[in-house]
């Protein structure tokens, strides 16, 4: 009996843990459908190539309006990319390094700015909130950092929202600026698609369809915000078999003293 019980209780943990939900309703009404994660389930992992795939996506599509503010060049080396290839990267970005202000008399206090170095954060499309807002129509484009986490269902979400641009139905009061998606609160976003086919060049030759650019950079989000996933799933699964192990040997001990005992 006691031995069932712990078999049961080891498939309830592990099908807690790999179970997907099916679909769930979004603020707009419409059904988010459950898409096929690498980091679903017990054995989640992340797929290098998919997070860099990502990352290209968000640097030439997503970066021109919205930010990844707590993470640093220095962390792309944790999806694949080499110290040269991410001292490139960050090379590529100006970093603000203060006003001219060195003595001469020639100066100025325009801000000086450097090409960007490993230790620096990724660098946000506007200076602050005040300017995003002006560039936007009034509208704050969100930082993605942790974009996965801060929603319900959130990895479906996004891939729902990125690929969800349609014409507004018969009858539906689209108001002036606004795209319809049914996944947005409201039904309608001030964001336009931002995606559209061959919008990039993946530097590994896969086809860069809506779907496949939606999927990759959603992965790369769900990095973003949970970049220890891989070691956490580790470490619950050593956890586990810990567990097993002594509630195996405290069984074991069990018999052991009530047998002396009978």
């Amino acid at each position: 009996m006691f031995k069932k019980v712990i078999i049961l209780a080891a498939f309830v943990v592990a099908f807690s843990s790999s179970v997907n939900v099916g679909s769930v309703r979004a603020a707009g009404g419409a059904e988010i459908n459950s898409q096929d994660w690498t980091t679903n389930g017990l054995f989640g992992f992340f797929d290098r190539k998919q997070l860099k795939r990502g990352f290209q996506v968000y640097s030439e599509i997503c970066a021109s309006c919205h930010s990844v503010r707590l993470l640093f060049y220095r962390n792309l080396e944790e999806i694949g990319f080499s110290p040269e290839e991410v001292k490139k990267i960050a090379a590529e970005a100006e970093v603000a390094a203060g006003p001219n202000e060195d003595g001469d008399t020639h100066d100025d206090g325009e801000l000086i700015v450097r090409p960007g170095k490993p230790f620096d954060r990724i660098v946000s499309p506007y200076p602050n909130e005040f300017a995003a807002r002006a560039a936007n129509a009034g509208a704050l484009p969100p930082d993605l950092t942790l974009m996965t986490k801060a929603r319900l269902n959130g990895p479906n979400y996004v891939h729902a929202l990125l690929t969800g641009y349609k014409d507004a139905p018969s009858g539906f009061k689209l108001s002036e600026g606004m795209n319809y998606n049914p996944y947005f609160s409201g039904s309608q976003i001030a964001m336009g698609a931002p995606l559209s086919d061959d919008g990039v060049e993946y530097a590994d030759g896969t086809k860069a369809t809506v779907g496949q650019m939606a999927k990759d950079v959603t992965a790369f989000l769900i990095w973003s915000a949970e970049p220890e996933l891989e070691e956490r799933k580790r470490m619950g699964i050593k956890v586990m078999l810990f567990l097993f192990v002594f509630t195996a040997l405290l069984y074991a001990v069990k018999r052991q003293v009530w047998a002396k005992l009978h």
